[in-house]
C-alpha cells in the first residue's frame, strides 16, 4: 500500500524555491509513494517539468486569488476575499508602524493568508494524506485545510533578515509536526527567531533534478553570450532586493576599472529591474551590463558563462548556485550570513565580502587566477549536488526505514 503525500505550494513560476521544489518532486520513489501537488494556480514556466508521477490537482478559485491585485478579486466575485485581503492589509500596517518595521518586513504577507484563511475551503475534503507538505510560508492553509497523519512546513530564508510577527508565526508553525530548514544556517537563524520551536526543526536541503539540468543545458536557445576577449558573468534571480542586482553596474564599473574587462549579464524579472536600468546608466556600464529578462530554461546560458556570480544581501540557500556547480561552473558568491552552508569557500566556489570596493577588488584578482578557477571546476566534478541522500530524512520523518 503506497504512502500519501500531498505538497501544497504557489505555483511553478521561475525561482528558486520552485526548482527546489521540482527537485523534491523528482526525488520521490513512486513505487513507494502516491504524491498529489495542489497549487493555488497552475501557473508558471516550470509547470511542464513536473514529474508524470505527480497527481496535479484542480484548482480552487479562491486560494487562485492569492497574490493577486485586491481588485481583481472583487470584480471576480471574492468580494470578502478581498475585504479580508484589505483588512489584513491595514492591521499588517499598523503592527508594523508600532514595531518600526521597514521594508524587510514580512507581516503583511503573513497576514495576507491568516485573515483569508476562515473563507478558504478544505483543499481536499475527502481524502486523508500520511503526509503533508507546506513547501512556501505563510503557511496557514496546509496546517488548518488539510488531513494528514503528519505535516511539515519548509523554511527557505534566513529570518535574521527579515521582520516578522513573531507570536502570530509560533502559532502558525506550531500546527506543525516538524518544520524543514534548506540549511544549518537557515536553522540557526529561524531557532534564534523562534527559540520554543527548536525541538521541531530539521536540516533537508534542496534536492536538484540534475539529470533534467544537464538535459536542458545543451539545448538550443535564441542568444549566445557574447565573448569579445572579456570575461563572461552571469547572475540569474528575482529582480529584487534580496538579490543585489542594483549594485552589479557599480561592482562591475569597479572591476572593469582594475583593468579586467567583463560583460555581466542578468537574467531573471521582478519589481526592481527599472532601478537595475538606472543603475546600468547612471554607471555608463551599459555595454557591459547586460539583462537578458526571464528565461524559461537558463541552464545553455550557464554553460555559456565563465563565472557564475550571485552577490545577494541575504539568502537562505540558493539553489541557482547549486544548479551552476552542477554544470561544472566556477562560482563566486557574496558574504550573506548563510553563504558557508552554501559552499566550501576555496574549495567549489569563492566568497566575497559584500562591500562593492572590496567585493570588486577581490573578484577582480579571482577572474586573474586560472589555476584557482580550474581548481574550483575540478572539485565540482567530485561532488554530488542532487542531494538525493537528504530524501532519507523526509522518509525518516514518516516512519520509513530503507536505503535511498
Amino acid at each position: 500500500m503506497k504512502k500519501k503525500v500531498l505538497i501544497v505550494s504557489h505555483f511553478m513560476q521561475i525561482g528558486g524555491a520552485e526548482q527546489a521544489l521540482l527537485g523534491l518532486l523528482h526525488g520521490f520513489d513512486y513505487s513507494r509513494y502516491d504524491v498529489s501537488l495542489f497549487l493555488f494556480r497552475h501557473e508558471g514556466d516550470l509547470l511542464p517539468l513536473l514529474p508524470k508521477e505527480v497527481h496535479l490537482l484542480p484548482v480552487i478559485s479562491q486560494y487562485a486569488t492569492i497574490a493577486r491585485p485586491m481588485i481583481d478579486v472583487a470584480k471576480e466575485g471574492h468580494l470578502l476575499l478581498a475585504l479580508s485581503r484589505l483588512i489584513g492589509k491595514f492591521a499588517a500596517g499598523i503592527y508594523n508602524f508600532l514595531h518600526h518595521y521597514g521594508p524587510d518586513s514580512q507581516v503583511e504577507i503573513e497576514y495576507s493568508h491568516k485573515f483569508t484563511k476562515w473563507l478558504m475551503p478544505q483543499i481536499t475534503p475527502k481524502e486523508n494524506y500520511d503526509l503533508a507538505i507546506s513547501f512556501l510560508t505563510p503557511h496557514y492553509f496546509s496546517a488548518e485545510k488539510v488531513k494528514a497523519g503528519k505535516k511539515i512546513a519548509w523554511v527557505h530564508t534566513d529570518y535574521s533578515c527579515i521582520q516578522v510577527n513573531v507570536k502570530s508565526e509560533t502559532k502558525m508553525w506550531n500546527q506543525y509536526h516538524q518544520i524543514a530548514a534548506v540549511s544549518e544556517a537557515c536553522a540557526d537563524s529561524f531557532i534564534e527567531c523562534f527559540p520554543g520551536l527548536k525541538p521541531k526543526v530539521v536540516k533537508i536541503e534542496n534536492l536538484l533534478a540534475v539529470d533534467s539540468i544537464r538535459k536542458r543545458a545543451v539545448m538550443k536557445v535564441p542568444e549566445k553570450l557574447k565573448n569579445n576577449h572579456e570575461i563572461v558573468l552571469l547572475s540569474i534571480g528575482r529582480f529584487c532586493t534580496a538579490k543585489n542586482f542594483d549594485n552589479v553596474p557599480d561592482i562591475c564599473r569597479k572591476i572593469i576599472e582594475n583593468g579586467t574587462n567583463v560583460i555581466w549579464y542578468l537574467i531573471g524579472f521582478g519589481s526592481e529591474e527599472k532601478r537595475i536600468h538606472q543603475k546600468i546608466c547612471e554607471n555608463k556600464m551599459q555595454q557591459n551590463v547586460v539583462i537578458l529578462g526571464k528565461k524559461e530554461n537558463p541552464y545553455p546560458y550557464i554553460v555559456q558563462c565563465d563565472w557564475y556570480v550571485q552577490l545577494s544581501r541575504f539568502e537562505g540557500k540558493a539553489v541557482t548556485v547549486r544548479e551552476a556547480q552542477a554544470l561544472h561552473k566556477p562560482v563566486i558568491i557574496s558574504d550573506y550570513s548563510t553563504a558557508r552552508s552554501q559552499l566550501m569557500d576555496g574549495y567549489d566556489g569563492i566568497i566575497v565580502p559584500q562591500d562593492n570596493e572590496r567585493c570588486a577588488e577581490e573578484i577582480s584578482k579571482i577572474l586573474k587566477n586560472q589555476t584557482l578557477k580550474n581548481r574550483l571546476i575540478e572539485n565540482t566534478y567530485h561532488e554530488d549536488y542532487s542531494n538525493k541522500k537528504e530524501m532519507r530524512k523526509l522518509y525518516d520523518l514518516m516512519g520509513e526505514d530503507y536505503d535511498t
